[in-house]
């Protein structure tokens, strides 16, 4: 994986009274061991900042306590685990990323809320929203409305999460219903501190197994005719049972202030960062408490109706701050103030940003423009505008000393990926036969839609490149081309693409990226990398399972031999064969390398045994400036410089230090029939007693003739 937990999970056993230091992450683990959970589940290649990582990393743990521990191959996989809550008073947390895990894992999430739960059910949901996130702009709220599921957005402090989390469970227990725990990144990674309790083991679990399976209970299935009254109940009963809940445990908080005839109701994950702004105008002390009434919604679904209405009594304007679209909570509390008959005014989003991120400025944005309208009795407004002149001669003085806009700087493939070449390739291939539809997929491949290859067409999900491509190519004369990763493939790719195009007779082309790994977010174990978290292969072949589906069409090309892929290419552009074609691009994830090769290289050196690294560079005096180099490869490590030479005066390319010799720059020269600049040295350390003696000779040697 991308980083190891392995030090840090060690805190998960802390006792009693123990203070716990540490991420925002293992803190929700330790809070689940607390909680006393049965199993845990996820899927790797969204791991919501970490927690499949974390909870790898203390699978010993767990095992000592018998909690079961999945990686599941999908969203959809992971929620289907928490039916064991339906009909067993089993607590079980599962992990994705934000909406498009959810997205994925939809059909399950709708068969476990309708029938509800016995045992707490958590799903641990990582919030990717705002200019930092990785994906769609959508919001998890939808799914709580959508299914009747209790959604927990925490205010960012240790102790609160951990608390929410263990009431959490309970909170799903009293009211049947799962429960979203909404993790914001930088809640995530925060570090903190908190008093432990002791880790609970599972009544039911891996050391305590049931002795017979639980009995038949048809309203336990969500099917016709039960469906009916589990939408009854849901609305009559569990809903009800989850807003008691929430008020008698104190679930949301409520920070009273001098300034009643006002109020903020926030979202948990927000009230800090609102504190924060309001205490730069006067209206905060920067320790908790705040001038505004405050509302603070650590649980945003359900609402509250008598606890919104109580809040809202007295006050002429309350302003609601929720991130994203549509407006959810304004909405539901402008209905219950009006059913309330309570003539509060409700601002939100006619202040604050429809849509985007709530940065320090948006809110100070904002909150300015709610507080010049309802003009709070109290408290003098010079203080909003002093501090929105402050800004305004901050950010004048930023323009002044950086008068031009910076460059943009988009995300990039790592120095050395394998997938580069690939695309290389792509753009060689186009030279010849004009452009082609490329059909582009979630991973690190999606890089490519990026300067300089500007490749791709759409994105529709994780593993759906090649089912996005099946009403484009009937359509065209030129076969398209589908990307999609090994991780991908596993995912969703080899139901909805490979399956789907070969039932069909569809005629595409499939690039495969074989690296390893689900290399985008960390680098964490599929079913085809050659080792997995229990140290052995995951015993399953790309290759194998395309050609046990009947593929006719396959070839497996190493990706840094651009010459090659871009003749298969050729090749599978040009084929008389009618059906999928498959290219399985096989490289190493660089990082991964990188990181294995580091302990290799340290063992051999502390051994006193000769390593070499290989390292490319360009002849100064022979390249011409062309820079073709740059545009077919985009390789960070591959530069420009200004010219030795004064008399030439475009500037040569150059290989930085960061460079890991995967030689791709070279390759991509050679293909494209390019300059021959590019030379290759290998950089040795520990060599032997002839190569030393040999490499004084050479340098002996090459001084005399250069003088």
């Amino acid at each position: 994986m991308e980083r190891s937990f392995k030090r840090e999970v060690q805190q998960l056993r802390l006792g009693a009274n123990q203070v716990f230091r540490g991420e925002g992450i293992v803190a929700v683990a330790k809070a689940l061991l607390q909680s006393g959970v049965s199993y845990v589940g996820g899927y790797q290649g969204s791991p919501v900042s970490h927690v499949m990582d974390v909870l790898v990393d203390a699978e010993d743990i767990m095992a000592e306590l018998g909690v079961h521990l999945e990686t599941n191959a999908n969203e959809a996989a992971a929620a289907a685990m928490l039916g064991a809550s339906i009909n067993y008073p089993m607590r079980g947390a599962v992990g994705w990323k934000s909406v498009v895990g959810s997205n994925v894992a939809a059909d399950a999430l709708s068969n476990l809320a309708s029938p509800g739960v016995i045992g707490g059910a958590m799903i641990i949901s990582g919030e990717d929203y705002g200019e930092g996130a990785s994906v769609i702009q959508e919001r998890t709220y939808a799914f709580a409305l959508k299914s009747g599921l209790c959604l927990i957005d925490p205010r960012a402090s240790l102790p609160t999460i951990v608390r929410l989390v263990e009431e959490g469970f309970a909170l799903s227990e009293a009211s049947n219903c799962p429960v979203v725990l909404q993790m914001r990144i930088r809640s995530c990674h925060m570090q903190g501190k908190f008093v432990c309790k002791d880790n609970v083991a599972p009544a039911i679990g891996t050391r305590r197994k049931l002795a017979e399976p639980a009995g038949f209970d048809f309203d336990r299935l969500s099917h016709p005719p039960a469906t009916y009254r589990q939408e009854k109940r849901k609305l009559e009963q569990r809903m009800p049972a989850a807003r008691r809940f929430v008020v008698e445990r104190g679930l949301n908080e409520i920070l009273d202030g001098e300034l009643g005839d006002i109020g903020i109701v926030v979202t948990g994950g927000l009230a800090d960062t609102v504190l924060r702004r309001l205490a730069r105008i006067g209206l905060a002390d920067g320790l908790g408490g705040s001038r505004v009434p405050m509302l603070i919604l650590n649980v945003t679904y359900p609402l509250v109706p008598e606890q919104i209405a109580a809040f809202c009594a007295g006050k002429r304007a309350v302003l609601t701050v929720e991130e994203g679209s549509p407006e959810y909570i304004e909405q539901q509390i402008n209905v219950i103030l009006r059913k309330a008959d309570l003539q509060t005014r409700v601002h939100g989003k006619d202040v604050l940003p429809g849509a985007g991120e709530y940065t320090a400025e948006a809110l100070d944005d904002g909150l300015a423009g709610f507080l010049r309208a309802a003009r709070p009795v109290g408290y003098d407004l010079n203080a909003v505008e002093s501090a929105a002149a402050r800004r305004a001669a901050i950010k004048a003085k930023g323009r002044a000393l950086v008068p031009v806009e910076l460059p943009p700087r988009p995300p990039a493939h790592c120095t050395g990926c394998p997938e580069r070449p690939v695309f290389s390739a792509i753009k060689l291939l186009e030279r010849e036969i004009g452009k082609v539809h490329v059909a582009a997929d979630i991973g690190c491949h999606s890089f490519a839609i990026f300067a300089p290859f500007n490749l791709g067409h759409s994105i529709l999900g994780y593993g759906m490149g090649l089912a996005s491509a099946a009403a484009v190519a009937p359509m065209q004369q030129r076969r398209p081309i589908a990307i999609m990763g090994d991780g991908g493939f596993w995912h969703n790719g080899l139901q909805t693409g490979v399956i789907g195009t070969q039932y069909n007779r569809g005629d595409s082309v499939l690039v495969i990226m074989q690296n390893g790994f689900t290399s985008a977010t960390g680098q964490q174990y599929l079913p085809s990398s050659t080792t997995s978290r229990f140290d052995a292969p995951g015993g399953m072949d790309i290759r194998r399972t395309l050609e046990a589906l009947g593929i006719g069409w396959l070839r497996t090309v190493r990706t840094y031999s651009i010459a090659k892929m871009v003749a298969t290419l050729r090749e599978a552009m040009a084929t008389a064969y009618q059906g999928l074609k498959v290219i399985i691009a096989d490289g190493e994830c660089m990082l991964a390398r990188q990181r294995r090769l580091r302990i290799e290289v340290a063992e051999r050196l502390k051994q006193g045994l000769r390593v070499a690294r290989a390292r490319f560079g360009v002849d100064e005096e022979i390249c011409t400036g062309d820079h073709s180099c740059i545009r077919l490869s985009g390789c960070p490590s591959l530069t420009v410089k200004t010219h030795p030479d004064p008399l030439r005066t475009d500037p040569v390319a150059h290989v930085v230090q960061s460079c890991v010799g995967c030689g791709v720059c070279g390759e991509v020269a050679h293909a494209a029939v390019l300059c021959p600049s590019f030379y290759r040295a290998e950089i040795v350390r520990n060599p032997g007693r002839f190569e030393a003696w040999r490499a004084r000779f050479n340098r002996r040697a090459i001084g005399w003739l250069a003088a």
